[in-house]
């Protein structure tokens, strides 16, 4: 069953400069020290997003 995305809404929030290397990963969260600073967060998306489809087929 194809899935069709009518809107995509992206909402993005920017507290000012931080040097690199100071991201705001919680330590204890999976965070692994040779990732890059936006793959765990990618993968937390990608991981919701699954859920919700899962969920939506599941009905």
């Amino acid at each position: 069953m194809p899935i069709e995305i009518r809107e995509l809404v992206i909402k993005a929030t920017v507290d000012g400069a931080q040097a690199p290397g100071t991201g705001t990963n919680a330590p204890g969260k999976g965070a692994s020290s040779n990732a890059a600073p936006g793959e765990d967060l990618i993968k937390e998306c990608v991981d919701k997003v699954l859920a919700i489809l899962k969920e939506k087929n599941e009905r």
